[in-house]
C-alpha cells in the first residue's frame, strides 16, 4: 500500500504532511464536517460558535497528525516509545503485575495517540498485553493496523473472539486493553447512559468479563505533552468483589471518559458517529415488533 511509505518519513516531514492533510480534510474534502460540527455543538452548548469552530479545526489537525503517527510507528524502534509515550504513574498497573496472580482490564478512549500508548505500555512493562479491537471495514487498512499493534509482541484480539479467549485463558496473567468509547451495533447488547450531554449506548463486554473473571479494571488517559509526545495516566475504575446487578464499572468508565475529553477536547475522535443511535426510536421499534 502506498501509505506504508509514510513510515519512512522523518518527523519534520511527517508533521508538514499532516498540516497538508488537515487542509485537505477540512477545507477540500470536508471529511465528516457536519458530523463533527453537530457532535461539538451538542457536547459544548455553552461555547460560542467561534469557540467551537476553533476547536473543530484543532481536532482536524490533531486527527491528521495522529493518523500519520500511527503509520510512522511501523518503522519506529520500541525504545522510542519510552520517551514518546510516557507513563506518569506506572506503579498503579505494576501493583497488579507484581505476582501475576490476576489479569487486568485497561479501558481507554480514542484520545491522544491510543496506538502509541499500546506500544509504550508493551515496551515499559514487559508483560503480556492483548488489545481488543473492532475490525475495520477496509481490509488493507485493517491488516496494516493489525501489523502495527502486534509488532512489539502484543496479541490483538477481535471483539468476536475476545470473550471466549479471555475466559478460556483466564488463569494466565495478561493485560487486556479495550478502547470502549464506540457505539455498539443495534444487535449487540448495550447500556444507555448520558455522555457529553447526550444519551449514548455503551458496550457491556468489559464489565461482563470483569465480573465473570473477577478482574480489576483501570482507565488510561492519554494526553499530549507536546507534538509527538504523550503522557499516560492510570486511574482506578473498579476492583472485585462486584455487584452483579449494577453497572458501576461502565458508569465509572463513562465518567472518566467524559472528564478526559473535557480536559483536552481537541484530541478526541469527534468524527465518529457516536450518537447515531436513537434510544426513543429503538424503544418504539421494539414495542411495535412485540
Amino acid at each position: 500500500m502506498w501509505f506504508r511509505w509514510i513510515s519512512f518519513l522523518p518527523f519534520s516531514l511527517l508533521y508538514a504532511l499532516a498540516w497538508l492533510c488537515y487542509l485537505l480534510l477540512y477545507y477540500v474534502f470536508r471529511y465528516r464536517r457536519e458530523v463533527v460540527r453537530t457532535n461539538l455543538a451538542n457536547a459544548f452548548p455553552e461555547k460560542s460558535v467561534a469557540e467551537r469552530r476553533k476547536l473543530e479545526k484543532a481536532f482536524y489537525l490533531r486527527l491528521s497528525q495522529v493518523a500519520l503517527e500511527i503509520i510512522k510507528a511501523r518503522r519506529m524502534p520500541a525504545e522510542a516509545f519510552l520517551q514518546r509515550a510516557r507513563f506518569t504513574n506506572p506503579e498503579l498497573l505494576e501493583r497488579y503485575s507484581e505476582n501475576f496472580s490476576k489479569s487486568v482490564i485497561v479501558l481507554t478512549i480514542h484520545q491522544g495517540n491510543w496506538e502509541w500508548m499500546l506500544h509504550g505500555a508493551t515496551t515499559r512493562f514487559q508483560i503480556p498485553i492483548d488489545p481488543v479491537y473492532k475490525p475495520l471495514h477496509n481490509a488493507s487498512v485493517d491488516k496494516l493496523i493489525y501489523e502495527i499493534r502486534s509488532q512489539f509482541g502484543s496479541r490483538p484480539l477481535s471483539m468476536d473472539e475476545s470473550v471466549k479467549d479471555i475466559i478460556r485463558r483466564r488463569r494466565e496473567f495478561r493485560v487486556f486493553v479495550m478502547v470502549a468509547d464506540q457505539s455498539p451495533i443495534r444487535s449487540e447488547r448495550g447500556y444507555w447512559t448520558l455522555f457529553m450531554n447526550q444519551e449514548a449506548n455503551f458496550y457491556l463486554g468489559a464489565e461482563t468479563i470483569a465480573k465473570m473473571a473477577r478482574f480489576p479494571v483501570l482507565f488510561a488517559q492519554c494526553r499530549r505533552r507536546r507534538t509527538g509526545y504523550y503522557d499516560i495516566e492510570f486511574k482506578e475504575v473498579a476492583t472485585p468483589p462486584y455487584d452483579k446487578e449494577a453497572n458501576d464499572i461502565t458508569d465509572r468508565y463513562v465518567a472518566l471518559a467524559e472528564e478526559a475529553i473535557r480536559s483536552e477536547p481537541e484530541s478526541w475522535l469527534w468524527s465518529n458517529r457516536r450518537w447515531k443511535r436513537d434510544r426513543a426510536k429503538e424503544a418504539a421499534m421494539e414495542q411495535d415488533a412485540s
